[in-house]
Formats: C-alpha cells, sequence, structure tokens
C-alpha cells in the first residue's frame, strides 16, 4: 500500500480533516472576497482603485490588532466550534451586502466589519489545531494548513478571476457567501465541543478578560524561544511590506513589463512560501525552531539586497528565496506556541501573538511606502538594510546561540499553591500558603509525574 507523503498524514485525524477542509473553503472564500473588492474598486473610482484598497488593508489590520488578544480570551472561555461557526455565517451576511455597494465608503464599513470577524475566526482556527490533533500530528497539522494557506494565495485570484468573468463581478460575492455557508456546515459537524476545561467557579467579568488578554502578551514575552521567534517576525514584516507594496511599482515602472509578469513574480512568492511549508510537514524539525526563525528572517532580508537591479529572471528567483524565509518564520513561531504553551491558555496566546505580529505590519507598510517615495532606485536596498540591522539587534540581545540553556517545559495558569512545583516570588501581602492563580512557567521535571 502506498503511504500518503508525510504533510498529509494528519489528514487520517477526522476531526482535524473535517476542520481542515472548512478552512480551505473558507480561504477560496477570501480570495473571492478581495479579488472582487479590487475589481468593485476599481469600477467605482477607477485608477483610485488602489488609494481604496490600501485603505481597506489598513483597516484589516487595525481590527486585528485592536481584537485578536480579545477573540484569542474568548477562545479559551467559550466552545470554539460556535466561535467559527458565527464568524463564518457573520462574514457570509456581510459578503452578500457587496453587490449593493454604490458609494466609497460603503466599501470601507463592510471591510471593517467582515474583519472584525476574521479577528475573532483566525486565532480561534490556529488555537484549535493542537487542540484536536495529537502531539504528533499538530506541527504537521499547522505546516499543511499553512502550506494551503499559500497555496491558495497563488492559486485563488487566478481561480477567482475566472469565476468573477464569468458571472459577473457583483455575482461573485453571492458565492464567496455559499463558501462561508459550507464552512459553517462542516464545522457544526464536528463532534462534540471544541472547549478547554476550566474551573467551575470562574465567571467571566471584565476585569478577568482584561486580565486574559494581558496573560497572552506576558506569555510572548516572558518565554525566549517565543519572544526571540516573535522580534524575528518583525524583521520578516520589514521586508514582507517591501515585496507587497513595492513590487508591482518595479515590476511595470522600472522593468517596464505588465501585469502578467507581475503575476508571475508575486507567484514565485506565494510558491517559495508553499513549498517551505511542504518542507517543514515533511521533515518536521520540532528541536530546531528557533534556528529556522532567525534562518527565515535572514533569507528574506537578504533576498531584497540585491532586488533593485535585477532583471524579471532575476526576481523571480528572490521571490522564490523570500517565500521560504517567510514560512520559515511564521510557521515555526506558530510551532513553539503549540510546545511551550498549556493547551488551556494556547487561545489567549495565540490571539496575543495573532495581534502582536500584524502589529509589525502596522510599522512595516509605511517604511516600505516612505522607501518608495523617497528611495524610489534603491527601494529593496533601503528595507534589506533595516531589516538586517533589526536582525543583529535581535541576535545580540537575545542571544539565541545559547538556546541550549532555555528551559523546556510548558506555561500555565490554573490555581496553585506555593510548594515545590510553584516557587515564584509574590508582592508581600500574599501569602505562600493562599490558593491563588497567574501565569508561571513549569519544566520538564516538574510536569514528569511525581
Amino acid at each position: 500500500m502506498i503511504q500518503a507523503p508525510r504533510l498529509l498524514q494528519c489528514l487520517r485525524n477526522p476531526t482535524f480533516a473535517r476542520l481542515y477542509t472548512a478552512q480551505t473553503i473558507n480561504l477560496v472564500g477570501d480570495a473571492l472576497t478581495w479579488l472582487g473588492l479590487a475589481l468593485l474598486a476599481f469600477e467605482l473610482a477607477g485608477e483610485n482603485a488602489g488609494l481604496i484598497l490600501s485603505g481597506a488593508l489598513t483597516l484589516r489590520v487595525a481590527a486585528y490588532v485592536v481584537l485578536s488578544p480579545l477573540a484569542g480570551a474568548i477562545a479559551d472561555r467559550v466552545d470554539r466550534k460556535r466561535i467559527m461557526v458565527i464568524t463564518h455565517l457573520a462574514r457570509m451576511v456581510i459578503v452578500c451586502l457587496l453587490p449593493f455597494v454604490t458609494q466609497i465608503w460603503h466599501i470601507y464599513a463592510i471591510v471593517l466589519a467582515l474583519n472584525l470577524f476574521s479577528a475573532f475566526f483566525t486565532p480561534t482556527y490556529t488555537a484549535t489545531i493542537p487542540l484536536i490533533a495529537t502531539q504528533e500530528e499538530y506541527p504537521t497539522a499547522i505546516a499543511l494548513s499553512s502550506a494551503t494557506y499559500q497555496l491558495l494565495g497563488v492559486l485563488g485570484p487566478g481561480l477567482a478571476g475566472s469565476i468573477a468573468a464569468f458571472v459577473g463581478i457583483r455575482q461573485v460575492f453571492f458565492l464567496d457567501g455559499i463558501t462561508f455557508l459550507i464552512a459553517a456546515i462542516l464545522v457544526i459537524t464536528l463532534p462534540g465541543q471544541l472547549m478547554v476545561a476550566q474551573q467551575p467557579q470562574e465567571v467571566r467579568t471584565v476585569r478577568r478578560t482584561l486580565q486574559d488578554i494581558r496573560l497572552g502578551t506576558t506569555c510572548l514575552l516572558s518565554d525566549p524561544p517565543i519572544r526571540y521567534a516573535l522580534a524575528m517576525q518583525l524583521v520578516a514584516a520589514i521586508a514582507g511590506a517591501a515585496i507587497l507594496v513595492n513590487t508591482v511599482g518595479y515590476v511595470q515602472g522600472n522593468l517596464q513589463l505588465g501585469k502578467l509578469e507581475y503575476g508571475w513574480v508575486m507567484a514565485a512568492f506565494g510558491i517559495g512560501a508553499t513549498l517551505a511549508s511542504i518542507g517543514l510537514g515533511t521533515f518536521n524539525p520540532r528541536q530546531k525552531q528557533t534556528v529556522l526563525t532567525g534562518l527565515g528572517a535572514a533569507l528574506i532580508t537578504l533576498a531584497l539586497l540585491p532586488a533593485s537591479w535585477v532583471s524579471l529572471g532575476g526576481l523571480l528567483l528572490l521571490w522564490i528565496v523570500a517565500g521560504v524565509g517567510q514560512t520559515l518564520v511564521n510557521v515555526p513561531t506558530q510551532t513553539l506556541i503549540a510546545d511551550r504553551v498549556d493547551v488551556d491558555i494556547q487561545g489567549r496566546v495565540y490571539g496575543a501573538h495573532f495581534a502582536w505580529s500584524h502589529l509589525w505590519w502596522v510599522f512595516a507598510y509605511p517604511i516600505a511606502g516612505w522607501m518608495a517615495s523617497h528611495l524610489p532606485s534603491s527601494v529593496f536596498l533601503g528595507s534589506s538594510l533595516i531589516g538586517t540591522v533589526i536582525w543583529v539587534i535581535v541576535n545580540l540581545v537575545f542571544h539565541p546561540g545559547q538556546q541550549s540553556d532555555w528551559k523546556s517545559g510548558l506555561w500555565h495558569d490554573h490555581n496553585h499553591t506555593h510548594d515545590q512545583h510553584h516557587q515564584h516570588h509574590h508582592s508581600r501581602h500574599l501569602a505562600m500558603t493562599v490558593i491563588h492563580r497567574h501565569l508561571h512557567f513549569h519544566t520538564i521535571a516538574q510536569l514528569e509525574p511525581c
């Protein structure tokens, strides 16, 4: 019998296979949404369509940054299946309003509403993977999800464009709504509840919700490997924003080529990212996640270095390398969180990570735009030098070469008193024998049963 590739073996888990199918259909819907929005913006504003889309993209990132930590906190407290179903159905209704848009402000309002729900769905989905997959399966499951995201990022616009040409610009949004409905039905059919166990006496209050949001960020910034990976995502964002913002100007302006060649170059970036995701899912280097994030940030930064002076062929090769680097930063970071954070608080941590990683892009997009306006002849070189400086500083500050000294274990948040397993400092007013709770780290030795 022919054995399935390692990347696909996680699909033997029927619960994950169904969730993954729902996510894939959801990504097809996203492709339809954004291509339809681009065509609709051009229909309403002509040459100013780019300005409209940049404003919509800013709203999207802002929604993610503000709401993702809250989404992560909620994902740890309620049934995640319910969250995903509600967000799918809400987006179905919202995208079905787009065919009736007649004003530019309608686009902004609908995009903001759409991404308010996307900000709740994405970290919830990511945090659910380790909940339903085994310890052996979830690194491959995360890599497969990332590979599918990258692959549909390449193929999705072409598929969406073909559908739009056949059914019309505005009608494509109704098909988009159908994809969200199908995804919601698949999630509804998942067995049981997708909910982590909680203390029965806990009551949901505003104060507790704010504590949960703070817990996710504290965990990100307190754990040395995760903190290092998060800093490497800043480097990748600087380079990635330069690619997304300035590639079209370089291809159509400097190289005097057309939209087809621009599509090839961006496809090369997506193909590189897809191949890297497949490689991570196949070889599963569990013990080298921080090495991979540092290597990935270096690759995407160095790929930009000569990009302002190469031909189309050279740019295709460089963008493949850059795509590989982008995935080598993002996928191991998600795996690190799954490895080092207890399942009970992963929703909060994934939500905080989603917000912080998108906050980097809030800084990166203006930098890319400033480079385009002030250094048009060396726009990629400038972004590469900024990324290189940040990469060097991060490695000097966090000393990843000493990662063998970083403790292995899990971050927890549960009721405890101070015993041999819970030795840490508190303010003086808290007695050491009082039952209390806060975020703390268990080493592997402390996790082993006594």
